[in-house]
């Protein structure tokens, strides 16, 4: 998988879901990784007989061309609580399927269920998801996620996120956390609270 991007897409009774931000997003990692002078279309996909009925994960690989495409079922995972972790040389701007650095701070995640990245002082993702703050009045998200997920732009572009730059001493100031991604709206996503998130601690 070394060298290959991926697009996650919902796929929920039969149809591929946000499409137009997983098109944006691959045509512009397809021509920044690659140098390529064409776009992937993902508008032709074709969903097999079986993903036709509840909720499937596609997944897409591809470079210049898309490579595999296969669709698993899925469903939420349960996440109670995250860890701060702090990786500041962390880069993971573009969605490759390797994903060698995530995972091996996901491993540090005892006794949470997941991590929240921070870099250069301010959080950013999960190891699968960005997050969406609320203040009690509106719903912030980081302004420098590691990632700029699809359903994190949509949510921008509609008004119901707000990017900002929060670092983890502000955590306390919100009333409610929820991850979200490509598989997740807002309203689905695991939600937590701020004591729910575990410090980075001083040695």
């Amino acid at each position: 998988m070394k060298n290959l991007l991926l697009e996650t897409i919902r796929c929920e009774a039969g149809k591929l879901q946000n499409l137009e931000w997983h098109q944006e997003r691959a045509g512009r990692s397809c021509r920044t990784v690659f140098a390529a002078s064409h776009n992937i279309d993902l508008r032709h996909i074709a969903v097999p007989p079986e993903a036709r009925v509840g909720l499937f994960k596609c997944r897409v690989l591809y470079n210049t061309h898309i490579e595999k495409v296969e669709f698993i079922p899925y469903s939420i995972r349960l996440v109670r609580k995250l860890r701060l972790i702090q990786a500041d040389d962390l880069e993971y701007s573009h969605k490759f399927a390797d994903r060698e650095e995530i995972e091996a701070l996901f491993d540090r995640r005892s006794p949470a269920d997941d991590i929240l990245i921070v870099k250069n002082g301010l959080i950013t993702d999960t190891s699968y998801a960005n997050i969406a703050l609320f203040d009690g009045s509106a719903w912030h998200t980081p302004a420098s996620p590691l990632l700029a997920g699809t359903r994190r732009a949509s949510l921008i572009a509609a008004g119901k996120l707000t990017p900002a730059d929060i670092p983890p001493h502000k955590l306390p100031e919100y009333r409610e956390v929820r991850l979200i991604n490509a598989m997740m709206a807002l309203e689905e996503g695991p939600r937590l609270h701020p004591e729910d998130i575990i410090q980075i601690t001083k040695n």
